[in-house]
């Protein structure tokens, strides 16, 4: 495992050559995706069963795929009593920051002109849960609750079957927990397409959130204008900005708990001190796995600004300060006692993050994900011809002359004391 040396001024081209971060879409797949898409938006159901059978080895009719709130109910009261604990707790944790986060509609009114902004919620939210290598049910926690939370009407959920035809029952249990209307065993892009285009069976939904495989990633940025999707998600990443008086065996474990999630995800550690790379290094962190000895902890902020990685640790000596000086980062975490994974599970913030680099313009998945603004305007007679000349010269000048007429022939209307229809 390589030391990399970064001397003097920090090149970001060269950062980005270090990390070796790939693409968060795959042309590769795409005919597929789109021929999965296809077939579902045209055949529905049967196109479904297909896929169910081919991809997740389950045989299952149509009239099978929602799975029945008996069924659900079954999951969750035979659920461990300290999964569904610790489950509440996580749950209460997201719902209170959730809360604390909602969006206010706003409201402006001066001299007869009233201008506000309402905050709607969506009708209908799919959401997508893995199945796969691991299943997540705290990816149930951190789509459900924002959405419910928001106000969405009807939260349906698709997540893959194993091949007997069931579902984890963590993850059922975690539907019941957060209040999900509806579940059904589908999963891979068929999933996503069903949701988007809508099926007897699976209902058309607003917008699509929720991480998965790169068939599933691909899926979400094929419908998107059909249905809003939150993120294309690509391999979840740490960076760790460290200085001496971090203890190495605490970044190499975090290292290694980010390697976990998947083979291409990544760790990087920044540090200012040899010492400390070097005995990270010597606790042989299994994964893909970047040391980087900069001079400077400024040096080390400039390098992850220059990442914008999706988890970002500070274990420095002053690591608030350094938090501050942060532009770019999907989540911060603070201190040697603030691994990711608290987010990942139990902190309250949303562990659906930026990836790949995105952090430079996107934010994690919230509350606001599932609301959307409407803008509302009003104008009295008077505040119309206060503002007349000025709309007409903008209009004229992008050479829009019937918008200016729009203007023109009101002023007409009330210079001959026509009835308002204010």
């Amino acid at each position: 495992m390589e030391i990399i040396e970064l001397v003097g001024s920090i090149d970001p081209a060269e950062v980005l050559k270090i990390i070796e971060r790939r693409s968060l879409v795959d042309d590769a797949v795409l005919p597929a995706v789109r021929e999965i898409i296809e077939a579902v938006r045209t055949r529905g159901d049967a196109a479904l069963a297909e896929y169910t059978q081919q991809f997740d080895g389950a045989v299952i009719d149509s009239d099978a795929f929602e799975i029945s709130r008996d069924e659900l109910e079954s999951a969750y009261s035979s659920a461990d009593a300290g999964f569904l604990a610790a489950a509440r707790h996580a749950a209460d944790n997201i719902k209170r920051f959730c809360e604390a986060a909602k969006f206010e509609s706003a409201r402006l009114e001066n001299d007869g002109i009233l201008v506000e902004e309402w905050v709607t919620p969506l009708d209908r939210a799919g959401l997508y849960v893995p199945g796969g290598r691991f299943p997540y049910p705290s990816t149930v926690l951190m789509n459900a609750i924002p959405a419910k939370t928001a106000g969405v009407r009807e939260v349906v959920m698709c997540t893959p079957p194993g091949k007997n035809g069931k579902v984890n029952p963590n993850i059922l249990a975690a539907a019941v927990e957060t209040g999900v209307d509806r579940v059904f065993r589908v999963g891979g892009a068929q999933a996503v397409a069903a949701m988007a285009y809508g099926t007897a069976t699976i209902p058309l939904v607003d917008k699509i959130t929720g991480p998965g495989n790169i068939y599933v990633t691909m899926a979400k940025r094929e419908i998107f204008g059909q249905a809003g999707i939150d993120m294309l998600a690509g391999p979840s990443e740490v960076l760790i900005i460290a200085d001496a008086t971090a203890r190495p065996e605490f970044v190499a474990q975090d290292m290694r708990a980010q390697a976990e999630h998947d083979p291409r995800a990544q760790s990087i550690l920044v540090t200012n001190s040899p010492n400390l790379a070097e005995r990270v290094r010597e606790l042989k962190p299994q994964g893909n796995i970047k040391i980087i000895l900069v001079e400077t902890i400024d040096d080390a902020v400039t390098v992850s600004d220059i990442v914008a990685p999706e988890h970002l640790e500070i274990m420095t000596e002053n690591p608030n300060a350094i938090a501050r000086m942060i532009t770019n980062a999907g989540a911060i975490f603070i201190g040697g006692y603030t691994p990711a994974v608290v987010g990942d599970y139990i902190a309250g913030p949303n562990h659906t993050l930026p990836t790949g680099g995105t952090a430079r313009y996107a934010s994690p998945l919230s509350v606001h994900d599932f609301v959307k603004r409407t803008s509302i305007v009003r104008y009295s007679e008077d505040a119309l011809r206060a503002a007349a000349a000025d709309v007409e010269v903008l209009a004229k000048t992008e050479g829009l002359i019937e918008h200016a007429k729009a203007i023109e022939v009101r002023l007409k209307s009330l210079e001959h004391g026509a009835e308002s229809s204010e």
